[in-house]
């Protein structure tokens, strides 16, 4: 019975990320110093990128997977934020992977974050409100948390990529702004998490499933079956990250050597990371604005970018301390008014009671026009 169990956690598919990611993770201990060495070339580049992007992108489906089961099986917030924080913290590997790799990218901290920003929150957030209301029609959430976010939105990003710009030294922090930024953000997203898991839990679920929080507020006895697998699928989600982790830095060798070779803008980079990382939770909110979980969508959605921001600063900043390497963290005075433009947006489609398709449309207009001035700036 045991190991009945056990073969229906553990899927063919699980065997197969396992297994498949493991084994890159050990040809690349073996052969990757050769195969990345100083004869590295655009043919082995592009093998290698493809395998490594095909391994990291199948891992993080595992991630993804894994997490959203622990979500299922804890409910909401709570599984939800398992399955962002799993994903941000992915995105905050392969970020830091860059900056302690052996080139010179003092803006990918900020690039990622900016594209995370535009992807999530203009195309998937555009998505999501039109897929949702193709199969539901207009759809309620709860404006209380949605609010939240937004706010969060506003300060941590405003402080961690525009205000750099009217610092002593532009676009940067010096090491003491870096010092109190660093603490600064950590300890308000801190105590945002602490409040959304807590007091103000009910501001993140469904109108309608008020009802169902309170229900689930009161204790409940703890079932040994559930314990078991709820252990087996965490275990499973950290053997998924590990591989993504190990091989992190043997992709940010070979995108660096693409951008360069291509004379792609480097910005490129970090769309690359928040592309690799926020697919698969991106397809599961999507999914979720499909099945008439908009909160959970929105959850998905502003929560991953609350986290990005959140915990991708301050690392970014601390590395930065730490190596003696530059980092700059102001955006464009381009990027700043496509924030502004995002954000305003942002607050006006959730600012009824209910979601409306049209928004959805011009979300997607902005993420259009993030596309073009990418690579005609």
């Amino acid at each position: 019975m045991e190991h009945a169990g056990l073969k229906t956690l553990i899927t063919p598919v699980t065997w197969l990320r396992l297994l498949g990611s493991w084994s890159i993770v050990v040809l690349f201990m073996l052969f990757g110093g050769q195969w990345l060495g100083d004869s590295l070339n655009a043919t082995t580049a592009t093998i290698v990128f493809l395998v490594l992007f095909v391994t990291i992108l199948a891992a993080s489906f595992g991630v993804v997977r894994e997490a959203d089961h622990l979500a299922h099986q804890l409910g909401e917030p709570y599984g939800t934020l398992i399955l962002t924080l799993s994903i941000v913290l992915i995105e905050v590997i392969l970020i830091a992977s860059v900056l302690l790799g052996p080139g010179d990218f003092p803006t990918i901290g900020r690039d990622s974050i900016y594209a995370v920003m535009m992807i999530i929150l203009n195309l998937i957030t555009g998505l999501c409100l039109i897929a949702g209301a193709a199969r539901n029609d207009d759809q309620e959430f709860n404006r209380q948390g949605t609010t939240t976010y937004l706010s969060m939105i506003v300060l941590l990003t405003g402080v961690g990529l525009i205000l750099p710009n009217y610092t002593s030294s532009a676009g940067e922090f010096s090491a003491t702004q870096a010092i109190g930024i660093s603490l600064l953000t950590a300890v308000v997203y801190g105590v945002f998490l602490y409040l959304q898991m807590g007091s103000h839990r009910h501001d993140y679920v469904q109108p309608n499933q008020a009802v169902q929080t309170a229900e689930l507020a009161e204790p409940t006895p703890r079932d040994p079956q559930a314990t078991r697998t709820m252990l087996i699928r965490t275990c499973l989600l950290v053997a998924l990250i590990l591989p993504i982790v190990l091989l992190a830095h043997d992709l940010a060798i070979v995108t660096d050597y693409g951008i360069a070779a291509s004379g792609a803008p480097v910005a490129v980079g970090g769309v690359l990371i928040a592309i690799i990382v926020f697919t698969p939770e991106s397809i599961t909110a999507i999914k979720a604005a499909m099945n008439n979980e908009m909160q959970r969508a929105i959850n998905l959605c502003l929560g991953a970018f609350v986290s990005t921001v959140g915990l991708t600063v301050p690392v970014v900043l601390i590395i930065g301390l730490l190596t003696g390497k530059q980092v700059i963290m102001g955006i464009s005075n381009t990027e700043i008014v496509l924030f502004l433009i995002t954000l305003v947006l942002s607050m006006l489609s959730f600012s009824g009671k209910r979601t409306s398709p049209i928004q959805g449309y011009m979300h997607l207009m902005v993420f259009v026009v993030f596309g073009l001035l990418l690579f005609y700036p």
